[in-house]
């Protein structure tokens, strides 16, 4: 697991400088998918470097990427271990160069996100966690340090929930209002996947997702915040599982830091 860790780690650092190249352009190369979601050279530039990044590491690892061509069910229900990729999360945060985006690999073992590493290229901070036996841990590496980090306990004065920039729905609002009821909360707003990072960070209590996401916009960051000691759970409080069904939807879901704190009394 080391080794696959640190040439994950390697691969996003690759990616994101690609990512930059791109970032610094007048021109981004945007196109409109056939679900209507934008996709920019960076997007391609990052998904091509990872897929020869991860075939040099474990060539005998499938790889699903957000930019892969389609791959059956019938073919990814084989499969008991593979690289799970979201070459550039948050590519609108990247076409507003707001520095919100990430690069996402995580490595995914029987439906489970067992190891994740999420890169954030304007930043250069890079957030890795892993779950196995004996080896569960998380860390940031920042400035030329490599720091382990954890998930904060309930501040029983206060709640922070991160929530999306783009996502903020009636949900979400009668989410919000259930936890007001319990204890005065604080919104910070920020796009990709640092809104988990925060969580594992210590940085925030919830990130409630009621709204669509995909499997490659989840996997690593769930690693990273599991391994940092906290949960990401759907409405049920049903751990997130991956590569269990023919689309790659999530459900709506909480991303929490305290486990032992009593969300289910609080959460819709």
């Amino acid at each position: 697991m080391k080794k696959i860790l640190d040439g994950v780690s390697v691969i996003c650092r690759e990616a994101g400088k690609a990512i930059l190249k791109v970032y610094e352009r007048e021109d981004l190369g945007i196109e409109i998918k056939a679900d209507n979601s934008p996709l920019t050279d960076a997007d391609l530039a990052a998904h091509d470097i990872i897929l020869a990044g991860l075939k040099d590491l474990a060539p005998a690892i499938p790889v699903l990427s957000e930019e892969s061509e389609d791959i059956t069910f019938a073919t990814r229900q084989r499969w008991d271990r593979y690289f799970l990729v979201d070459p550039l999360d948050g590519t609108k945060e990247f076409i507003n160069r707001n520095g919100e985006f990430t690069v996402n690999i995580a490595l995914i073992e029987e439906h489970v996100a067992v190891l994740g590493v999420v890169y954030v290229p304007v930043q250069d901070v890079l957030y890795s966690g892993v779950l196995k036996a004996g080896e569960t841990r998380a860390y940031v590496e920042r400035e030329g340090s490599k720091i382990p980090i954890s998930v904060r306990q309930m501040n029983r004065n206060s709640v922070t929930v991160v929530a999306s920039r783009r996502h903020g729905d009636e949900a979400l609002k009668q989410c919000i209002k259930a936890v007001e009821q319990k204890l005065p909360v604080e919104i910070i707003n920020i796009g990709s996947s640092l809104k988990f990072c925060m969580i594992a960070e210590g940085l925030a209590d919830l990130y409630p997702r009621l709204a669509p996401t995909s499997e490659w916009d989840t996997a690593a960051a769930q690693a990273v915040v599991e391994a940092a000691g906290g949960q990401v759970v759907d409405r049920a409080f049903k751990p997130l599982r991956y590569n269990t069904k023919e689309n790659i939807l999530n459900p709506h879901f909480y991303v929490i830091a305290d486990p032992d704190y009593g969300w289910q009394a609080v959460l819709p």
